[in-house]
C-alpha cells in the first residue's frame, strides 16, 4: 500500500460515539456568554483568560454541551497559521431542537433573524438566528403549530 492511501476498516468495525460537543469561534467570547447563559439557561462550566477577556468559555444546559474559543486563542493554541485561518472562515450552523419555540422565540428578541419562523417538510416549525458572534443558531420544535 502507498503512502497515500488510506487503509479502509472491514466492515463490522465499530466505535463507540460518547458525545459531540460544537466548538465555535468567536472575536469576543462575552457577548456569546451573554447569548447562551442570561438568554437561554446555560450555565459556564469552565472558562479560560486571555489577556483580560476570555479565549474558551464550556457552557452546558442538561445533556447540551457547547464550547467557545476566541480568535486569539486558536492562534495561540495551534500554533499553525493555516489552521488557526480555518477557524476565522466560519460561520458554524447548529440545529437545536427544543420543546418550546415560542419562548426561545422570546428569549433570543433581538437576535438577528436569519430564517424567518417556519414549518418544515420534516414535521418542525423553526427558526433561524444569529448568534453575536455571527453563527447561525436554528431552533426547532417537532409537533408544533405552525403559526402558534
Amino acid at each position: 500500500m502507498s503512502s497515500s492511501t488510506l487503509a479502509v476498516p472491514e466492515k463490522g468495525t465499530s466505535m463507540t460515539v460518547k458525545k459531540i460537543t460544537p466548538v465555535l469561534f468567536a472575536q469576543e467570547i462575552e457577548p456569546c456568554l451573554d447569548f447562551w447563559v442570561d438568554r437561554l439557561g446555560f450555565e459556564k462550566t469552565a472558562e479560560v483568560p486571555e489577556g483580560d477577556k476570555l479565549g474558551f468559555a464550556m457552557l452546558q444546559k442538561g445533556g447540551v454541551e457547547l464550547m467557545y474559543q476566541s480568535f486569539a486563542s486558536a492562534e495561540k493554541d495551534v500554533k499553525d497559521a493555516a489552521v488557526a485561518e480555518l477557524a476565522r472562515k466560519g460561520p458554524t450552523f447548529l440545529f437545536v431542537e427544543v420543546d418550546d419555540l415560542e419562548a426561545t422565540i422570546a428569549a433570543t428578541k433581538g437576535a438577528p433573524v436569519i430564517v424567518p419562523k417556519r414549518a418544515t417538510f420534516y414535521g418542525s416549525t423553526e427558526i433561524g438566528i444569529q448568534d453575536p458572534a455571527g453563527h447561525v443558531v436554528t431552533f426547532a420544535q417537532f409537533g408544533a403549530p405552525a403559526n402558534a
